[in-house]
């Protein structure tokens, strides 16, 4: 089983889950898991964890985003993207230097109402569901972070723009809220996303990449290690005597491992090595407890 976690290059008309299912088949491992959801229409970085990789699912999605997207102002959609129904059209009446004024104003923190047409869940339903059945409901903003959004071309009504967001953001929705500070409302036409965290588009693989490394043996030279993920950790390795210890997860003191004089800071986190010297947990510091307690276990 091949664990760790492979940068992959989504194609426009897969689901995310559509990808984990070819992934599966191309490596013949079930345990497989994408770290964030990417529209069939959207394109772009996809970070997928495989085997004990995981377990790295909720440490990779807190990331930064970006994204390359193009934005139809006049028009709005049901699914705040080009997929939709249209539901207004409007003459586009704003001059290029008031886009880029009202574009500039979203680079903040504000609360964003999440589109029906998302995989948000409210009283037990996905919101799509609810929006599949002709039922809109009210929905509380979320708190996201523009943290950069530098536009690229302007050939109106088509504006093309470059986001780094929180998690969490939706690219539609902010389109959808330019669009409604502009008056003239607006839709998602085109969305890469170019960079999942340390993730970047050029370093993706698609499907038919990854098929190919994989019958040539090396596609592993391409999957980052879990240990990669915990790099900044100091590393501690657990003696032979307290092989048990280690194997049951069980917490452990200074005494359990070979270095000497560690002097841990309360709440450290430490990259563990069992007897056989492979790395097998993550484990933290408790100052108020004297040991240290498993955080993640990789075996």
């Amino acid at each position: 089983m091949i664990s760790g976690v492979i940068n992959i290059d989504k194609e426009e008309g897969y689901t995310s889950f559509d990808v984990v299912a070819r992934l599966r088949g191309i490596l013949k491992q079930k345990k497989i898991g994408h770290t964030g959801t990417l529209d069939p229409a959207a394109t772009g970085v996809l970070p997928v964890c495989l085997g004990m990789g995981t377990r790295l699912v909720e440490h990779l999605t807190d990331k930064t985003k970006e994204y390359v997207c193009e934005m139809r102002l006049g028009m709005t959609t049901d699914t705040e993207d080009m997929t939709g129904t249209v539901i207004t059209q409007r003459e586009v009446n704003c001059t290029e230097e008031e886009v880029r004024t009202v574009c500039r104003s979203f680079v903040k923190t504000y609360a964003q109402i999440p589109p029906m047409y998302s995989a948000i869940r409210q009283d037990g339903k996905h919101l799509y569901e609810l929006a599949r059945a002709g039922v809109e409901v009210e929905r509380k903003g979320r708190e996201v972070t523009i943290l950069a959004l530098e536009i690229q071309k302007i050939e109106l009504p088509v504006v093309t723009m470059c986001v780094e967001c929180s998690k969490g953001t939706y690219i539609r929705s902010l389109c959808r809220d330019i669009g409604e500070t502009l008056g003239c409302g607006a839709s998602m036409e085109r969305l890469e996303r170019t960079r999942s965290g340390e993730f970047t588009k050029d370093t993706a693989l698609t499907l038919e990449q990854v098929q190919q490394l994989m019958q040539s043996g090396r596609l592993e030279e391409h999957v980052l290690s879990i240990e990669h993920f915990y790099e900044n950790c100091r590393p501690l390795h657990v003696r032979l005597e307290e092989k048990k210890r280690i194997d049951n997860g069980n917490p452990l003191t200074d005494n359990c491992f070979r270095e000497q004089g560690i002097c841990p800071q309360d709440g450290e986190r430490f990259r563990i090595y069992n007897a056989e010297l492979a790395f097998c947990a993550v484990y933290r510091y408790s100052a108020e407890r004297g040991n240290y307690r498993s955080e993640n276990m990789f075996f």
